[in-house]
């Protein structure tokens, strides 16, 4: 294990209310909740005013309001967070030559090495500096040996702050802590911890890691080594092309302007299903089409951050219609997402309400039973098969996924 690593987490205080703050002032100081504005809606965000009432992510829309009567509801606009997640990952693009960027507001950096040069700390401070006063938003790190210790120092740094862990503090500054604290202690994990006895972090530094492991099996590992402030894991560096695509050739050239577009919709809603089976969003969509002379087209739209039908579905077409020249034979068809991060349906939650959650959520139970066909769009039935392949564990794609038919 390296221990001179130096690894920085970085991550934007609840973003999308100071997004929404910096466009208007009067917000400052007051409950905000953001999210599905009806009845039915969900909070997909909440400043720490509205946090004090007992308000947090993913709580309905109408029992937030009775929590607190006076917050300030807002629907929320993605294409506005998302143009300031790419001021901010500019900013950290220009300053560090190793970053990983895991969601619209977080960040991990690697700054092993500089401490040569400036100072970790003091390299680490500048850029957060620069940060709030190129962007106007605010934004927390955390410094340590590694990113499990960095991400919960930034958890406990915040709000609009800094902490630095040195080297060989890890343990004594996670003791005390709760294990919610933990990432991958999620609300299951805690309730058993908890039925056990286990609250704080320093019960597990005490525990022999066989005993995890019996308890939680290979999961028990992880989480005593992370408790024990062990994490070995790399900052992956961040690009903008990291992506996913299907593509589909015809073995006859067709014309056929129904099969065509069914086709299209069946490799667009399986794509995004695959987005959403990974917990990602995308910021790029690209289609591209060949024509039977081998011309070939493709055309890119940036979106705001989204892994939703609704969203994504009309933008595939639209650019298809633009690129598609009638009477001319298709030879093969093919969409991509690209500016790939994590985040999951967060940042859908703005404008819809648990309807639309609800049913995404069931398609998607659906799929993982009997396969990725079991629910489609009737328009998409025409095409024949779409792979099951999941982008994201590593395998390459079946040849499934550019079958002839």
């Amino acid at each position: 294990m390296n221990n001179n690593r130096n690894i920085v987490h970085m991550d934007l205080d609840t973003f999308f209310v100071s997004c929404e703050r910096l466009l208007d002032s009067r917000l400052e100081g007051k409950p905000v909740l953001i999210g599905g504005t009806s009845d039915r809606g969900v909070v997909a965000s909440c400043s720490y005013e509205a946090r004090s009432f007992g308000i947090h992510s993913a709580m309905p829309m109408r029992m937030a309001k009775q929590l607190c009567p006076e917050a300030i509801i807002l629907r929320g606009n993605s294409g506005i967070y998302s143009k300031f997640s790419h001021m901010v990952t500019d900013v950290i693009k220009e300053s560090v030559p190793l970053y990983e960027k895991t969601s619209v507001d977080e960040f991990y950096i690697d700054l092993t090495g500089m401490d040569q040069f400036f100072g970790c700390h003091k390299l680490a401070s500048e850029l957060r500096a620069r940060i709030m006063k190129e962007t106007g938003l605010p934004i927390s790190f955390g410094l340590s040996l590694n990113k499990t210790v960095s991400k919960i120092a930034t958890g406990e740094a915040k709000p609009n702050n800094q902490i630095h862990i040195l080297h060989g503090t890890e343990k004594p500054f996670l003791s005390p802590l709760s294990v919610s604290k933990i990432p991958m202690v999620g609300k299951v994990t805690y309730r058993q911890l908890c039925d056990l006895g286990i609250k704080r972090i320093r019960t597990i530094q005490e525990m022999p890691i066989e005993m995890m492991s019996r308890v939680f099996g290979k999961n028990g590992q992880v989480i005593w080594k992370k408790a024990n402030g062990i994490d070995n894991s790399p900052v992956v560096q961040y690009t903008e092309r990291k992506s996913i695509s299907t593509e589909r050739t015809f073995d006859r050239d067709t014309t056929d302007v129904k099969k065509l577009e069914s086709i299209i919709i069946a490799m667009a809603e399986n794509l995004i299903y695959q987005l959403r089976r990974g917990n990602k969003l995308t910021a790029c969509v690209t289609f591209k089409i060949r024509y039977s002379d081998f011309q070939t087209y493709t055309q890119q739209k940036r979106i705001p951050y989204s892994s939703a039908d609704h969203k994504i579905l009309p933008v595939v077409m639209e650019i298809y219609k633009k690129l598609y020249q009638r009477r001319m034979l298709v030879r093969l068809v093919g969409v991509r997402f690209s500016h790939l991060v994590e985040g999951g349906q967060q940042i859908d939650l703005f404008d819809d309400h648990e309807k639309i959650i609800n049913l995404y959520q069931a398609m998607d139970k659906m799929r993982e039973r009997y396969g990725d066909r079991a629910v489609i769009k009737a328009a998409g039935m025409g095409a024949k098969s779409i792979s099951r392949w999941n982008p994201f564990n590593g395998e390459p794609p079946p040849l499934l996924a550019n079958r002839r038919q």
